[in-house]
């Protein structure tokens, strides 16, 4: 093959760097000449399949080959035409291979809580034990699964799904790449291939077409009928979804949530009915993200009242801890309280927005600390009627 002045600058640096010609370089070795001769990172060299060795191998190709083309001469008695089509050599993106690690970043901050150490122990153990994960938006479900990963470092490869989601996206099947059809794995194939735990995320936003894990939520092997490979689950694969239903659809319309297949859900042993934090995990969450203690508390007591009010039925939304987590930067930012939570809630209907904004104004009055200490004990006390929503 003919090389372009970037790749033929390439193998040159590694000659220079090396001292001799390298057939076959790592990860490391690329990474090496980049850093010390400062040409062009080879993505060419890293993406292409034909300039793949072994696992975590790449070939190198020499600047002594050429591409011989057949010169065509044309009689006298003809005249020759000649068509040449114009061939445009568009960049593949960086694909995840056997050298990326999928381990998720471990916060400093992550406060455990809820399910955490049970879901743990299960993923320690690398048994093959799927589970459902699900509660109202905003508790953490999802990062709990990657933190407990995290712990572990496990591998973990989460998958997001929508009413789009079909089984191509889910386990792969041909594609385009270097104008050459191949059979390209999934998500879901990928993490069986190394031992991963799969992340289905908002599974409950699936359709019909999840029923093609059926087998693989059995922990059986997968039959690839695309590329007539037979996928054998690696040690440690599991697989977790997470929803904001189980599986019944929203009837209060709250989420656009599909009612999934009872023999989809029936292979999940375990459900995990995740809860909201309670007010002593919460002001943990927030102490490291604001310095000012009163406002933590003020929160923290803001969000408890009304999420009982929500239990009542006394208002249809809600303070998650995720939007606490949004109003704790907003306030990091401009150093106000009030407008932080003004700009957090204003996603809401105006009227409970209005309601949000006069209940927090009630329990951060600049009283002395007894005062709010009542006046929230007696809003917790009087009927749901009293409460503004």
């Amino acid at each position: 093959m003919s090389l372009n002045s970037n790749q033929k600058a390439f193998v040159e640096a590694t000659k220079t760097v090396f001292g001799y010609t390298v057939g076959v370089l790592s990860r490391a070795d690329i990474q090496k000449v980049v850093d010390e001769t400062g040409v062009k990172y080879p993505f060419w060299l890293v993406t292409k399949a034909e300039f793949r060795g072994g696992r975590g191998e790449y070939v190198l190709p020499s600047t002594d080959i050429t591409k011989v083309v057949p010169t065509l001469v044309p009689t006298v008695s003809e005249e020759l035409t000649v068509n040449v089509a114009q061939v445009v050599s568009l960049r593949q993106p960086k694909l995840i291979d056997d050298t990326d690690s999928s381990i998720p970043e471990k916060y400093k901050d992550y406060v455990k809580f809820g399910f955490f150490n049970d879901l743990n122990h299960i993923i320690k153990s690398k048994m093959f034990y799927p589970v459902f994960i699900t509660g109202l938006s905003g508790n953490g479900k999802t990062l709990m699964v990657e933190q407990v990963c995290a712990e572990q470092k496990r591998e973990c490869i989460r998958v997001n799904i929508s009413i789009e989601t079909d089984e191509s996206d889910l386990l792969g099947g041909p594609t385009l790449v270097d104008g050459n059809v191949v059979t390209r794995d999934g998500p879901v194939i990928t993490a069986m291939k190394r031992g991963a735990v799969l992340l289905i995320d908002e599974v409950d936003r699936g359709s019909n077409k999840l029923m093609c894990l059926q087998g693989i939520l059995e922990g059986k092997p997968y039959y690839n009928k695309k590329s007539g490979e037979l996928v054998h689950p690696a040690s440690g694969f599991n697989v977790i979804a997470t929803a904001n239903t189980k599986g019944r659809g929203s009837e209060e319309g709250r989420y656009l949530s599909q009612i999934l297949d009872d023999a989809f859900l029936e292979r999940f042993p375990i459900t995990v009915e995740q809860e909201y934090p309670d007010t002593k995990t919460e002001r943990k969450i927030l102490t490291p993200l604001i310095e000012d203690k009163d406002f933590v508390e003020n929160l923290v007591k803001w969000a408890d009242v009304v999420r009982q009010s929500f239990d009542q039925g006394a208002t249809d939304e809600i303070i998650s801890t995720r939007r606490l987590v949004h109003i704790a930067k907003a306030y990091s930012i401009f150093g106000d309280r009030m407008k932080a939570i003004e700009l957090c809630v204003n996603r809401f209907d105006t009227e409970t927005k209005e309601a949000f904004l006069d209940l927090y104004s009630k329990v951060d009055v600049k009283v002395n600390e007894a005062e709010v200490s009542d006046e929230f004990l007696a809003m917790k006390e009087k009927s749901m009627g009293e409460v503004p929503f």
